[in-house]
């Protein structure tokens, strides 16, 4: 690989990590117990752990890479 192209990634790297920083949820309230995309249940372990969660892990991971 070139080492123009590393050395063009590497410089973009702290860039994308503050804008994932950025746009990072924060939860807060009272979360949900059905996931609000997909209807599933979400576990009582996530509801603790991320307080205001409306989705379940893997239509929250959809919604994030939508956002990036």
């Amino acid at each position: 690989m070139d080492e123009r192209v590393l050395e063009m990634a590497e410089a973009a790297q702290p860039a994308r990590l503050q804008q994932a920083i950025d746009n990072r949820v924060v939860y807060q309230g009272e979360s949900a117990t059905e996931c609000d995309s997909c209807g599933d249940d979400i576990p009582d372990a996530r509801r603790q752990a991320v307080p205001g969660c409306r989705f379940c892990v893997e239509c929250q991971s959809r919604q994030e890479v939508r956002r990036v």
